[in-house]
């Protein structure tokens, strides 16, 4: 997936979820944070941030705040997407090419089963199946996390997986690390340890967890290679 007109920037402070102070052209802008989650590790005052411009008309602001340089001791810096629509489009170009199917599967978007809408729902011959995709942004020392913040609709996901794996559906939850440099995917089970034993229940269930790490550029991101999972 990619953006159109995108822009080098300084980001100042962030007043609200929603938005973001920046130094952009060499003027101070406020601009939309396409992410409502925490992100304090991520925008740190002077950090360079990018900025994607919107021209749809009735926006109170002129950019999108997508993505973020995170800066590492005696390393470079590590640029993360963090738009959190990102990864449901990036899995939307990776699945038909990712081999978990057959060239002729029929892929759906947001399609509801039991108390949920899944992000992606797939007929493959006699195949069924239901994918949710979560957005990882959260990362310590090579090793991505999530959540970065209590979810409990991300439990309840679980919980619905599990529900489909036994009405005979295959369930996946892919979880999209939004960065390259990765070396392994852990649940953050410090914040949210329900959400590590759901995910824990889930795989013993027949979930499949998947953890796929991006490329990463200022115009956009495109899932790249499987990162291992580990879950205890």
């Amino acid at each position: 997936m990619t953006y159109e007109h995108v822009a080098e920037a300084t980001f100042l402070s962030r007043p609200n979820r929603f938005i973001a102070r920046v130094l952009v052209n060499g003027a101070e802008e406020t601009v939309h944070v396409k992410n409502t989650g925490r992100c304090r590790e991520l925008l740190v005052s002077g950090c360079t941030v990018y900025l994607a411009r919107s021209d749809k008309a009735g926006r109170k602001t002129k950019y999108d705040l997508v993505a973020v340089e995170k800066e590492r001791q005696g390393r470079a810096p590590l640029r993360i997407n963090m738009d959190s629509q990102a990864p449901n489009d990036a899995a939307g170009e990776w699945l038909p090419i990712s081999g978990l199917f057959s060239d002729g599967a029929v892929i759906r978007r947001e399609v509801k089963f039991g108390d949920s809408r899944f992000d992606f729902y797939v007929e493959d011959g006699r195949r069924k199946a239901f994918v949710e995709v979560k957005g990882v942004t959260l990362e310590e020392n090579g090793v991505a996390l999530f959540p970065d913040a209590p979810t409990e609709r991300g439990v309840k996901h679980l919980r619905e997986l599990c529900r489909a794996v036994e009405a005979g559906y295959e369930a996946y939850l892919l979880l999209v690390i939004q960065m390259k440099d990765i070396r392994l995917f852990r649940p953050n089970a410090a914040t949210h340890p329900a959400f590590a034993d759901s995910l824990r229940e889930a795989a013993g269930q027949g979930v499949h967890i998947l953890a796929m790490d991006c490329l990463v550029t200022p115009e956009g991101m495109t899932v790249d290679k499987p990162v291992t999972v580990q879950l205890r």
